[in-house]
């Protein structure tokens, strides 16, 4: 599957090889032994979200302009890859009885379910408040009410996680990750006249 990886990513020219190589070293940095970050609370769910989030993000406005993206563009896929180590964690809880019996130390398995879902959320929000305070520094008012307005939902949606956080995990990732997801996708508009 590497060298598959590899080939493919070739085809994309520089920019596109240049991600697929990145991609691929943190898919074994995250799996394999000795690195094996998965095992690690903090850095593996940082990573999957940084190569979730920001790189394909940073990679598909690198490839369409066949150059390096603007500042903007590359902040905020940074600040949802960020934020993106939420909806890793919050990932986790389901293999939580799985994790714990072999050692890897997810936040749900070290913090308990309670406090893990109370670091995923605000790692989320903090990171969507943060896009809203550059959208409208980027004179994009209407754009940075809309992902407002969808951070609000999940605000509402992440009480009803914190009332049963291990049993409402997979009900938030239908939910808050897709209003997550869908300011994602705002915000990808505010940005498009860029280059």
């Amino acid at each position: 599957m590497t060298v598959l990886s590899l080939a493919v990513g070739w085809l994309l020219g520089p920019w596109g090889f240049g991600a697929t190589v990145v991609g691929v070293l943190a898919a074994w940095a995250y799996s394999a032994e000795p690195i094996r970050l998965k095992r690690n609370a903090w850095y593996g769910p940082g990573l999957v979200g940084l190569m979730y989030e920001g790189l394909p993000w940073f990679t598909g406005a690198a490839v369409l302009l066949s150059a390096a993206p603007r500042f903007e563009i590359v902040a905020m896929a940074a600040l949802y890859a960020f934020g993106a180590h939420g909806i890793m964690t919050l990932n986790d809880f389901k293999a939580l009885e799985g994790d714990r019996q072999h050692g890897v130390r997810s936040l749900p398995v070290l913090l308990g379910p309670e406090v893990a879902a109370k670091i995923a959320c605000t790692v989320m929000g903090m990171a969507q408040a943060l896009v809203v305070a550059f959208l409208l520094v980027l004179g994009q008012p209407w754009h940075a009410l809309a992902v407002t307005a969808l951070l609000g939902l999940q605000i509402a949606a992440m009480r009803v996680l914190f009332r049963d956080p291990k049993g409402k995990a997979p009900w938030y990732n239908g939910t808050g990750v897709v209003l997550y997801v869908t300011g994602m996708m705002v915000t990808a508009f505010a940005l498009r006249g860029l280059a």
